[in-house]
């Protein structure tokens, strides 16, 4: 069955058709900070683009970090992601882990990603290696510091919005003054704490030299990118987003400013910033070096994208986010599960269930919090395969969990339709058990297929196998024809 791509990814497709045939064969101005305009065009159209210089963070927190990306990557805790655009399966050419608060999840194109937890107060999570937990552990420490940081910069923008002062700089080195939180109000204050409450980061690592076939940027001509244009998915509105560089390089070299190299360096890895979908401003191609911090403040993520340009060195970067997560911690879809099996009676040791209610409404949230289980949670898990368990076993007691609650849920459909199918059920109640569910066990079917068809097409990759106790077929049709929907043979 093919995919119809949702109104927004229509929308996002016209856009960058319509530009890219207003370029035509034209590249857009971009400036680096050899141009004498850089920083007046960073202050004047990306004030809420805040850089970081190395030298502002300790030497003893750079060691640890730097020593923390190596250590990760030695045990082989970075993985490809496999992610869903518009139909497709596609193979990220950036290699990821995310950290985080125990529990939580990230979810960016159409992929969940499940945290190796870092040990918050309260948590006591375990690690296969003692090398992987101090990583987490000074990932942490990391996330603490880039806290401030951020507390610190949003601090300056907002002086400079109440002042309607231009003189903030964008690029601050260690020696720029600190001011404290004391001009604001409490809400204020609380307000740009959430914006910085970063609860996940997802570390980065690509190797340019083993990545031959990288995408060229198709806007300004900046040459090879690691990651393409886009805004980040997932993130409370308005929140920050903070990016540790680390660029596996030698001692700098003054090549940027080399008076015969026009635009950016391409030995040297850059971020690069646009307004989206604007034709008129010149974009941003700003070199990182190690160390280096930038921070994404206030509405910057919605109203600008970026990319990432590829360098000569391996890189590793930390990228600091408040995930919106009130669909996506462990908790809350326990509780979703408890909420649809508060309608179970009894279970018989066979597996047989008994409902309290055959009201509709039950019904309809019974059957969508089964498919959000199965397709949200358990099989993006396990098309991962078995990749976090090369820094945890965290998740396994959660994902067996979720997999008995999932088993019980298929003994409800089941009693749904053992039901429906009763002889002396009236007509009219009949057509209102079948009315409830039509529609999520239509859709559980589609995506069953589609799942199937995904890990069919995934296998010859050598990635892990998935789980092998969901089947194709819905509840009610084993032992029968799979092509054939329960409900619909119910209604004939």
């Amino acid at each position: 069955m093919k995919r119809i791509p949702t109104a927004e990814e229509r929308e996002r497709e016209a856009k960058k058709l319509r530009l890219l045939e207003e370029l035509e064969d034209t590249w857009l101005p971009y400036l680096t900070p050899k141009d004498d305009e850089f920083y007046q065009q960073w202050q004047l159209k990306y004030p809420k683009l805040i850089l970081r210089e190395a030298g502002s963070m300790p030497e003893a927190l750079h060691k640890e970090v730097q020593e923390a990306f190596l250590t990760l990557h030695k045990h082989g805790c970075f993985f490809r992601d496999l992610v869903r655009i518009q139909g497709k399966d596609l193979l990220t050419p950036v290699s990821r882990v995310l950290i985080g608060n125990p529990g939580c999840t990230y979810k960016y194109l159409n992929t969940r990603l499940f945290t190796v937890p870092w040990p918050v107060k309260g948590a006591s999570p375990k690690y296969d290696e003692a090398g992987v937990a101090a990583a987490c552990q000074t990932f942490l420490r990391l996330n603490d510091h880039l806290q401030m940081e951020t507390l610190q910069a949003l601090e300056e923008l907002a002086c400079k919005e109440k002042s309607n002062i231009d003189a903030v700089p964008v690029c601050i080195g260690p020696d720029f003054p600190r001011v404290g939180m004391g001009s604001f109000d409490g809400q204020d204050e609380l307000d740009m704490k959430n914006r910085a409450a970063y609860n996940v980061t997802l570390l980065n690592f690509m190797d340019p030299q083993k990545m031959p076939y990288l995408k060229e940027e198709p806007y300004f001509g900046m040459g090879k990118m690691a990651v393409s244009w886009h805004h980040d998915e997932n993130l409370v509105e308005r929140s920050a987003v903070a990016v540790y560089n680390y660029s596996c390089e030698g001692p700098e070299e003054e090549s940027e400013d080399d008076p015969q190299l026009e635009g950016r360096d391409p030995d040297t890895w850059h971020v690069g910033f646009k307004i989206s979908w604007d034709i008129e401003t010149p974009g941003l191609a700003i070199p990182l070096h190690q160390g280096d911090c930038y921070f994404m403040l206030d509405d910057l993520n919605a109203t600008h994208q970026h990319c990432v340009l590829a360098g000569l060195p391996p890189r590793f970067s930390s990228t600091h986010r408040v995930a919106e997560c009130s669909t996506g911690t462990l908790d809350y879809i326990l509780q979703r599960c408890q909420l649809a099996l508060q309608n179970v009676r009894n279970e018989a040791d066979n597996g047989d269930v008994s409902l309290k209610s055959f009201e509709p409404a039950v019904l309809k949230q019974g059957e969508e919090i089964h498919n959000e289980v199965e397709f949200e949670w358990l099989r993006q898990y396990w098309f991962q395969g078995n990749r976090y368990r090369k820094c945890t076993d965290w998740w396994c007691q959660p994902i067996t969990q979720l997999e008995d609650l999932w088993k019980k849920m298929e003994g409800m459909t089941n009693a749904v339709l053992h039901e429906a199918r009763r002889e002396g059920v009236p007509v009219e109640q009949r057509n209102e058990i079948l009315t409830a569910i039509l529609a999520s066990l239509t859709t559980r079917q589609n995506l069953r297929r589609e799942w199937h068809a995904r890990e069919d097409s995934t296998r010859h990759q050598q990635r892990p196998l998935v789980r092998d106790f969901f089947l194709l077929e819905s509840p009610g049709s084993r032992g029968g024809n799979s092509e054939r929907h329960p409900a619909t043979s119910l209604s004939q």
